[in-house]
């Protein structure tokens, strides 16, 4: 099978960003032994920051497995960056499209490959209060139903420092410090073979995204709401630059 992506291309950006991504922050790691070394894995980081996917590269990196993203399909249209992209066999998201599907269509093409895919389940930067994980969107559980691969609860904390939501000057300077850790591989057992049934899908989500938030309480050492923010609840639902195509 032909891969769907350079060799050459992701050794370059591992090159250029872990040395890079050292510099600019403090990076304290567990649980990578949790993440397999070989073969198809989806990985489920909780999500506060646009600096998340720069130290979610470096820790996967270090865990021996190289990040397959989703990301928004317009970065594949700006000049080098696209062919960067595309070249590392990062899968484009049609926000809001019909064909939205195709995304997750693609990432059970690249877990068939070995793939470690990685997915924000809550579809776009937090907006609990708190920083807590909110509500997660279906896709991740419809891909791992739907493939019966592992998925590896990430939490991360620290790159709100570096660059909070919605700005757009970072923070280096002192250098801050981002803690992550990687769980042992979800329980989705009581939903295997159900990836049909909505009920399902929600309560594998919603499993996924407890085990999320039990590592970040542990990162922080605090009590998360009983309650996790939903942000359908809250006002009228937009699209997010990282919709998951999957979601229901």
């Amino acid at each position: 099978m032909s891969k769907s992506y350079s060799p050459a291309w992701r050794l370059f950006t591992v090159i250029v960003f872990r040395p890079l991504i050292h510099a600019l922050v403090r990076n304290k790691w567990a649980g990578q032994e949790n993440i397999p070394k070989t073969g198809p894995v989806i990985l489920a980081p909780n999500h506060m920051s646009y600096a998340d996917w720069g130290t979610d590269c470096v820790f996967f990196y270090g865990a021996g497995r190289y990040p397959t993203f989703m990301i928004k399909a317009s970065a594949f249209k700006v000049k080098f960056i696209g062919r960067l992209l595309y070249g590392c066999g990062q899968i484009p998201v049609n926000r809001g499209a019909k064909d939205a599907a195709q995304a997750l269509r693609q990432a059970e093409d690249a877990l068939k490959e070995g793939a470690a895919v990685i997915i924000y389940p809550e579809g776009t930067a937090t907006r609990d209060p708190g920083l807590w994980p909110m509500v997660g969107k279906t896709g991740v559980a419809r891909l791992a139903l739907t493939t019966g691969v592992p998925v590896i609860p990430v939490a991360r904390w620290g790159t709100q420092n570096v660059l909070p939501y919605g700005s757009t000057k970072p923070k280096l300077w002192p250098r801050q410090t981002v803690r992550t850790v990687a769980g042992k591989p979800v329980d989705l057992s009581a939903w295997a073979g159900k990836q049909t049934s909505a009920k399902a899908l929600r309560a594998a989500t919603d499993a996924i995204m407890a085990d999320v938030t039990a590592l970040l309480a542990s990162l922080r050492d605090e009590q998360p709401p009983a309650v996790s923010y939903d942000p359908a609840k809250s006002k009228p639902q937009q699209p997010s630059l990282e919709a998951d195509p999957g979601s229901s």
